[in-house]
């Protein structure tokens, strides 16, 4: 969990009252976040990774002062219209396709704010970025750059700036060659997403660097613009409010942007309220509590959130709410684990271990033993990966309401999304030897467990998995033989069904070329997939 120094002084200006020791001991501690250490100047906090927008002083504040009284619901942050626009090229859909965009104004920085932006900036890359993969945040001095913005990919060679904190400008190649930790997110992609400004002047070149002439923020910058870049517009949506309602905390104005993309047009920051309907039924059932309307409402309220007319209004900064439950667990935390009775259920039970989890659990050290490593792959998936990349007419669940075309439809085999680990993990050592055990889909409405295994090097072949499946098998007491077959994602003569007391369980094989090129991968791969619902 990321841990986050706060000023003491700070926080309770911003609450609006000072608290006793013991009194912020608690309070900090019932609101869900662990207290490493507290003086009378320090607040040493611990911030769970489903709570991003808690990780500023202004936005500790914001949970902090709901919680203690200080402020009731949803705390209104007004967007006036900048009338400003950043143009977003179609060049960057195979690189970094969406990018979330604002500006604030009227800052007043000193030393610490800036560097309390920067803190703001590198945690939510580290957490909810994850280490800028999945989101890339820029930060700039709004009265250096002019308008429109530009979001665009070129080539590296035609990429040159000076970078932050360097003396000298460099090429994009030269960048990502000082620039490591972040370089293999860019690296075998042929062309750079970069930010420029109506003088072409570039911005950044997301996720690795900021210009040092357009992209340092310092203590005379008063107004700045921020872009939050990566593949999910709604994520990059969530991390722009939550850095502008911190920056709004500190005095600032949010003024929104126009996104130009080639079909659409986009106001960006949208801080308006989630909502979701409440049950109140099912929160008593589920905490075993006896609560009024009035209560939860009062309950809510402490946790940032507005109810009216059984529709809770989520905050536009909180990341973590997908469901009612996520509302429940804040009703709990409100109401205070430590009132609950505990009760002992008036039943009698004999506790005894799952079958089928102590057969994935043998599996699991035995393959573990053999140097693989344990996969945890989405659900979720779509028909180019299932199907199309692996030159095989597979048969699938589609969801009828999918938010995104990248997770609309539910897997029926894993073998894909082992090989989508391996597509995603080019910049690491071979050989990679990794491994999945989980549910798999059928048309015919069943969820069977299935066990996919794999190897990705240089030297690999038929024989290597084939020793493994051996092994394994023998280790288990599984009596098997294989028998020839046709497999549209394998190399005719070298793939084969594996059969077990009379009954198909399972194929093993050396891995098309064709299906090899397609996920833009080099090494040879042999795999096994394995049914473990079926009768041994």
């Amino acid at each position: 969990m990321p841990t986050i120094t706060l000023n003491r002084k700070s926080i309770e200006k911003l609450i609006g009252k000072k608290l006793s020791l013991d009194k912020l001991k608690n309070s900090i501690e019932m609101l869900g976040t662990d207290l490493s250490s507290i003086t009378e100047n320090e607040i040493i906090v611990e911030v769970f990774p489903n709570r991003p927008d808690m990780l500023s002083e202004q936005g500790f504040a914001r949970a902090l002062s709901s919680f203690v009284g200080s402020r009731k619901s949803l705390k209104d942050y007004k967007v006036k219209d900048s009338k400003q626009k950043v143009i977003i090229d179609s060049s960057v859909n195979e690189v970094r396709p969406f990018t979330a965009c604002a500006i604030v104004k009227n800052l007043k920085f000193d030393n610490e704010k800036v560097k309390e932006v920067i803190n703001i900036q590198e945690k939510l890359h580290i957490t909810y970025g994850r280490n800028r993969k999945k989101v890339a945040i820029g930060v700039y001095p709004f009265e250096k750059i002019k308008t429109p913005i530009k979001y665009l990919a070129k080539k590296p060679s035609e990429i040159k700036f000076q970078p932050l904190e360097s003396s000298k400008e460099m090429t994009a190649p030269q960048i990502l060659q000082k620039y490591r930790d972040y370089a293999h997110l860019l690296e075998n992609q042929n062309k750079f997403p970069i930010f420029i400004d109506a003088n072409n002047k570039i911005l950044s070149m997301p996720p690795i660097i900021n210009s040092h002439i357009t992209g340092k923020i310092t203590e005379k910058t008063k107004d700045v613009f921020i872009e939050c870049s990566g593949f999910d517009f709604r994520v990059l949506s969530k991390c722009l409010n939550i850095i502008v309602t911190s920056l709004a905390d500190m005095g600032g104005e949010i003024y929104s942007m126009d996104l130009i993309y080639k079909n659409k047009k986009i106001k960006s920051p949208n801080l308006e309220s989630e909502k979701i309907r409440l049950d109140l039924n099912y929160v008593n059932k589920l905490l075993g509590l006896f609560l009024t309307e009035i209560q939860i409402k009062n309950l809510l309220e402490k946790m940032n959130y507005t109810y009216k007319d059984k529709t809770v209004y989520i905050p536009c900064y909180r990341t973590d709410i997908l469901h009612q439950i996520d509302i429940v667990e804040d009703i709990a935390i409100a109401y205070g684990y430590k009132n609950f009775k505990p009760q002992i259920p008036p039943i009698a039970t004999i506790a005894s271990q799952n079958k089928e989890e102590l057969l994935h659990e043998k599996i699991l050290q035995i393959l573990i033993g053999f140097n693989f490593v344990q996969c945890n792959t989405f659900h979720i998936t779509n028909k180019e990966n299932l199907c199309n990349k692996m030159n095989h007419n597979a048969k699938f669940v589609e969801l009828k309401n999918a938010l995104t075309q990248e997770y609309n439809i539910l897997r029926s085999w894993l073998l894909p999304s082992l090989i989508e680990v391996l597509s995603k993990n080019k910049h690491n050592e071979y050989p990679q030897k990794i491994f999945e055990i989980a549910k798999v889909f059928t048309q015919d409405l069943e969820e069977p467990f299935k066990l996919s295994a794999l190897i990705c090097s240089k030297e690999t072949d038929f024989t290597e998995i084939k020793q493994i499946l051996d092994s394994l098998l023998l280790l288990l007491d599984i009596q098997y033989k294989i028998e020839p077959i046709e497999h549209s994602s394998f190399i005719l003569g070298r793939v084969g069904k594996i059969i077990s007391n009379n009954k198909e369980i399972g194929f093993i094989g050396e891995i098309y070329p064709s299906v090899i090129s397609s996920w833009d991968l080099k090494m040879p791969i042999v795999a096994f997939e394995i049914d473990l619902t079926k009768d041994f």
